[in-house]
This record gives C-alpha cells, structure tokens and sequence, in this order.
C-alpha cells in the first residue's frame, strides 16, 4: 500500500505572502482545512483552519469591524504557519503515513520527494484506502474464516476458490485473540452465499460471518 496510490494529487496551496484572509476563503471555498505554503518550488510551512482562527481577533476584541478585517488583510500566511512540517515519501507505506499520523497528533502529510511536493494525504485518504483495500462498495459476497495460522493454509483456500470460479477482488488476514487468523475476502462469482458457504465447511473451514454486499458509490 503505497503513499502514492492513495494520496491526494491535486494540491491547492498558498505562498508566505498570501493573506490569512484570502487564505481562509480559499479554505472555504475548497472545502479544506489545510493548505501547504510553497516558496520557490519548495514547502516552506502549512496554514490550517485552526492557525488562522488562532491569528484571528477575537469576538470579545474591542476591535471595531474594520480594525478587525484590516488586520486579516495585513496578516500573511508566512507569519502565522507551521513551519516545523512533518511529512511523507511518496513511496513510504500508507502503515508509515497512518503511524506518522497517530506519533504526532496530525490529519495531514505533505508528500514530498526531493523538496517537491507531489500531494498530500489527509485522515480522509485513511479512511479511503482502507475501504478500498477492503473491496468496500463492490457488489459481490463478503465471507469472514476463522483459520488456524499455519504454513499452507491460504493456498488452500486460493485452491479452492479457483476451483468453483470465484474471484477474489481483496483479503485481508487478522490476527485474533483466540490464536486464530482471521481472514476475509471479497468474492465475486455466480454463487449463493449459501453454496459458498458450504464450499468451505465441506472443506473443514469455520466459517465466521457471510453476507451479500451491494454497489456502493465510495467518495
């Protein structure tokens, strides 16, 4: 699971001059939280809904409303941003984005390669990948097995799989607290869950859970 499978390509950024307040437009019109600030080509910093609220006058602010918004429109970006980015390489792991992530308390890294910044990944392409990963929103039958964890036992299920046509579109294999694997696939073919069903316990599987699932349109 590659960071540049997964990664938002398409990156909306800002420069250090920029306002902080043409910058929280661009947020809103965007429908983002987060701009990366480039300088030159290269990544200088990262402005965020919440720096910009921080650098913000408050509502109690004796300020008058024109006060309020001259000083948004003096204020740059290139004074209130994060400057200290943590980012990722386009060829790290989705598992290193997501533990980057959770060490240091963020929803965002900047991909970047050679001081160029090619994307970015956000909590929300988490949470993508995952359901891609997981053949999420196909149509098809999803079936969970309990396996004992020992050497040959998923060729054994790949074996038979092909044997009855059934194409496997993703799996995925967790370690449970009763020393068991499990393992579950996302399964097309013209079978019914209960002909699958009995596919494997013919052949000595438990079988933990089997549903049909639906087409859904995955944002």
């Amino acid at each position: 699971m590659a960071v540049k499978d997964f990664m938002t390509k398409k990156v909306i950024y800002v420069s250090p001059t920029t306002k902080i307040a043409k910058a929280a437009d661009i947020m809103k019109e965007q429908g983002i939280h987060r701009l990366p600030v480039i300088s030159d080509d290269k990544l200088v910093g990262l402005v965020t809904a919440g720096t910009i609220e921080k650098a913000s006058p408050s509502v109690a602010t004796s300020l008058s409303v024109y006060e309020m918004n001259y000083l948004l429109n003096k204020t740059t970006v290139g004074e209130v941003m994060i400057r200290d980015v943590q980012t990722i390489s386009k060829y790290a792991t989705m598992e290193d984005a997501v533990y980057q992530m959770r060490q240091h308390n963020i929803g965002v890294l900047p991909v970047v390669d050679n001081d160029q910044i090619s994307g970015l990944i956000t909590d929300k392409d988490v949470f993508g990948a995952f359901l891609r990963v997981a053949g999420y929103g196909e149509a098809g039958v999803h079936v969970r097995l309990l396996m004992a964890d020992t050497v040959g036992s998923l060729a054994k299920v790949a074996e038979l799989l092909a044997a009855h046509l059934l194409d496997v579109r993703s799996i995925i294999q967790i370690n449970t607290e009763n020393q068991k694997s499990a393992v579950e696939f996302q399964l097309i073919g013209k079978l019914s869950t209960t002909e699958i069903e009995a596919i494997f316990k013919t052949a000595g599987f438990e079988v933990d859970d089997i549903h049909v699932t639906e087409n859904k349109l995955v944002r």
